[in-house]
């Protein structure tokens, strides 16, 4: 078996061939990291070891975010299929203003991909990006870059979105999730603000093309054909709750653990697969109001579609850490801990942001990368509840940092988003969401420092 250096020369040479074998040769992230989780494990565990560690990483996939994954992904497809989330866009713009376009656009997207995925955030909110820049007459490439980096922040950093409510339950912080909301929240502040400056920026400086280049079947609509596309509207109220619900259930139970107060209705109430039903039963309400609810089933397999793929990928990130946790390199690190002492709260930044620029998935990075951490939280001087807490706000600014071709969410911004140059989109996406990684981090570690 390896040990010491060895063994973490050859896990630093087997990491850079798994990234290459996703972005250059590409093939799937699943296929890359088992490979890599067995490659590793065959060189550093002893044989009846093997198969142990690999399944029970497995098992911690579907045993700490399957269901979050599922939940998540069902009442994002509600809140699209219902016009909540166009309803919830319009709310915001009555009270941001129309004279802050791009301001109003970024704070909705910010807000709905706290249970929308990203990519889905911004095929939702879309319509109504196009539907303001027909309406003001701003640009509407700032509104692409406003849309699409605002999502990708709380996508990333900000429970109940599922990668952050994911990596919570990673390292066994579901009863810290009130502090992780508060940092992520707290870290959004200048990113959000990062992103509305350089979308203001670089939308004078770029123009889209005056039609998007999209299928027959598509048509632009004007702003009061898109309203009366959805037939009957939820209410604004109706159509926050699916949202608003499970932040106030895991807000309330991480506020009585904090403070020691012993309440069990609460503590379950709160936990995350509990607060998420609860905001799918407010989901569902939607759907009976919109007179939708005969589509539950082809929202619920296009939900397990989504939750099956992200969750497989999932699993085989958690079998590759549980191999790290089991191999020569935390006792190898706890021996020679300089260097990780003096990354600290860098140190899970850098090792999203590498995963995420090199494969293209914040998913995939965010699991990885907490994976990878979690036995190493002592040596890097982050085993506290409130460090730990930051650090899942680190990761995600990590796996946020950057957006490039190996991503498909980069393709969706380009295309939806009416930036059809690839040299455009690196100019805007990718550019956007490097500043906003490296502020989200410096802001990160200033807080760490008061910690």
């Amino acid at each position: 078996m390896l040990s010491g250096m060895w063994f973490l020369i050859v896990f630093a040479v087997l990491i850079v061939l798994m990234v290459v074998a996703i972005s250059v040769l590409h093939i799937h992230p699943f296929l890359s990291m088992m490979a890599t989780a067995f490659i590793l494990a065959f060189l550093c565990l002893d044989l009846d070891k093997i198969v142990d560690a690999i399944t029970a990483g497995f098992a911690t996939a579907f045993a700490t975010v399957g269901l979050l994954i599922f939940l998540g992904s069902l009442i994002g497809l509600i809140l699209e299929r219902t016009g909540a989330a166009f309803k919830m866009g319009e709310f915001v713009v009555k009270i941001v203003g129309k004279k802050r376009p791009t301001t109003s656009i970024a704070l909705m997207g910010w807000f709905t991909s706290m249970v929308i995925v990203s990519d889905s955030g911004f095929v939702v909110l879309n319509p109504v990006r196009k539907a303001i820049v027909m309406r003001i007459g701003v640009s509407s490439v700032a509104m692409t870059t406003a849309l699409a980096t605002s999502l990708a922040i709380s996508h990333c950093m900000i429970p109940p979105a599922a990668a952050p409510l994911a990596a919570a339950s990673i390292l066994g912080l579901e009863n810290k999730l009130l502090w992780i909301i508060f940092f992520g929240v707290l870290v959004s502040i200048p990113a959000l603000i990062v992103t509305l400056l350089y979308a203001n920026f670089i939308g004078k400086r770029i123009k889209s093309e005056t039609e998007l280049k999209v299928k027959e079947t598509s048509v632009l609509k004007t702003y009061e054909e898109l309203l009366a596309s959805y037939g009957k509207l939820p209410n604004t109220f109706m159509s926050f709750l699916p949202i608003l619900i499970p932040m106030a259930l895991m807000g309330t139970s991480s506020i009585c653990a904090m403070n020691h107060i012993e309440q069990p209705i609460v503590e379950f109430l709160g936990k995350p697969v509990i607060a998420l039903t609860a905001g799918l039963f407010a989901a569902l309400a939607l759907l009976r109001s919109c007179k939708k609810k005969k589509t539950l089933y082809e929202l619920t397999s296009n939900a397990l579609n989504i939750a099956g793929s992200i969750l497989f990928i999932t699993g085989a990130g958690c079998a590759l850490g549980k191999v790290v946790s089991e191999s020569p390199l935390i006792p190898f690190l706890t021996n020679h801990h300089g260097l990780l002492d003096a990354l600290g709260i860098f140190f899970p930044f850098i090792f999203a942001a590498i995963l995420k620029t090199s494969q293209g998935s914040s998913t995939v990075a965010v699991m990885t990368t907490s994976n990878v951490v979690l036995p190493l939280l002592p040596q890097l001087g982050l085993d506290s509840p409130a460090l730990m807490a930051l650090t899942v706000t680190a990761i995600g600014a990590g796996a946020m940092t950057v957006s490039h071709v190996n991503d498909s969410y980069f393709w969706i911004v380009s295309k939806l988003g009416g930036i059809q140059k690839t040299e455009d989109v690196f100019k805007t996406l990718t550019i956007s969401t490097l500043l906003v990684g490296v502020t989200s981090i410096l802001t990160i570690f200033v807080i760490s420092l008061f910690l």
